[in-house]
């Protein structure tokens, strides 16, 4: 590796350390499996490179006409509200969590919950966009742990079912019916829902056979777009 590649990576690496310390951490979120994960994952290989100087902002960032990187702290946000150290084994038999994630995009979240020990299931509605986020997995080296679907996110992935945790990672108003079904009886589901605008970060479990919901944070996504709007 040459001088200017080992500049490069050091600088990206304490880029890294500082977003954790300043966007995460110091805004309250203190999972160490979390932390640990947003500190190992290279968030610069799931940005374009004309957009890489951003990669560690405390922003979202735009990667095509339906798709974004989301801001860092609420990729850790979502992922703190699984609770993961308290889903292994959920639906599996085994001490690895499975998470059912809707919204491929960049990759990126994907990454994060493969760091954090998880079995990733991806659905993502564009074919394109998918393509890319299994060159970026590769490219980061998270590839083996998360497995991606191309279709319609709003149907979820029920032969994979069920799911310790299930992510949403596009706002919808109200959550797809199929989803909960899908979800393991002890299982965890974080989703924005609400109307474009008004969306508030939720987190549901199963309480008498029932969804309850938490309200977390108020969050602008990516609207959640079902097949039959593909040319919309």
């Amino acid at each position: 590796m040459n001088a200017w590649h080992l500049r490069d990576r050091a600088n990206f690496e304490a880029q890294r350390a500082a977003m954790v310390e300043k966007q995460i951490r110091r805004r309250g979120i203190l999972d160490p499996i979390v932390l640990a994960a947003m500190a190992e994952v290279p968030r610069h290989l799931f940005v374009p490179l004309a957009k890489r100087t951003f990669a560690y902002a405390d922003r979202a960032l735009g990667l095509g006409p339906h798709s974004t990187i989301s801001q860092p702290y609420i990729v850790a946000r979502m992922t703190a509200a699984l609770d993961l150290s308290n889903l292994a084994g959920t639906g599996t038999g085994d001490h690895e969590v499975r998470v059912l994630e809707i919204g491929t995009g960049s990759g990126y979240q994907s990454a994060i919950l493969a760091a954090c020990g998880c079995r990733v299931f991806s659905v993502e509605r564009e074919a394109g966009i998918s393509n890319r986020a299994a060159a970026n997995l590769e490219a980061a080296g998270y590839a083996e742990s998360v497995e991606l679907l191309i279709g319609d996110g709003a149907l979820g992935w029920p032969e994979k079912s069920p799911f310790g945790g299930i992510l949403v990672t596009a706002g919808s108003p109200e959550l797809p019916p199929a989803l909960p079904g899908q979800l393991a009886a002890t299982g965890v589901l974080v989703a924005p829902l609400g109307p474009p605008g008004a969306q508030v970060i939720r987190r549901g479990h199963f309480a008498d056979g029932e969804l309850r919901w938490q309200y977390l944070e108020e969050v602008r996504f990516v609207p959640l777009r079902p097949d039959h709007d593909a040319d919309t």
